[in-house]
């Protein structure tokens, strides 16, 4: 049994914030969420929806959206080093396009590193399209890449 099938995936709880928090320095370093934003997050419930996936040796990963309307955004998505490659991050990536599809969204969109080649390559498997590119975007320079999934195919 792989890794991302053993994972448990559920809601994240208030009580998971500083860990999260930690978790983020160790995996985006200046880009990271402080402890106050995944409170704000959390706060924005049910327009933001979080979720942990946990395994045996803790949290493995997490992800996130938020929901507007005809339209959600996937807020974040990331995997720890120990269980990437064992498809943790398209399983996320699967369930936050199935809850999209649930509150009634026709397109997803998220943002990426140009330099993200693991998540660029998870996002185009999955189907989603360029839709523009925001030059410099990022504070070391690196330009993001806004990409678009088309979920009326998910509801056939």
């Amino acid at each position: 049994m792989s890794a991302a099938v053993a994972a448990v995936v559920r809601e994240v709880r208030w009580q998971d914030l500083e860990q999260l928090a930690g978790l983020e320095v160790e995996l985006f370093g200046a880009e990271a969420w402080s402890p106050a934003s995944w409170w704000g997050e959390l706060a924005g419930r049910p327009r933001r929806e979080y979720l942990l996936a946990e395994d045996e040796g803790g949290v493995a990963g997490y992800a996130g959206l938020d929901h507007g309307g005809g339209v959600s955004d996937v807020m974040t998505i990331a995997v720890l080093p120990r269980a990437r490659g064992v498809g943790l991050g398209r399983r996320l990536l699967d369930e936050l396009v199935d809850r999209a599809v649930r509150v009634g969204a026709q397109r997803l969109l998220l943002e990426v590193r140009a330099d993200n080649a693991a998540a660029r390559g998870l996002y185009s498997a999955r189907g989603f399209e360029l839709l523009a590119t925001r030059r410099g975007y990022y504070p070391d320079g690196v330009d993001a890449l806004v990409l678009a999934l088309d979920l009326s195919q998910e509801l056939t």
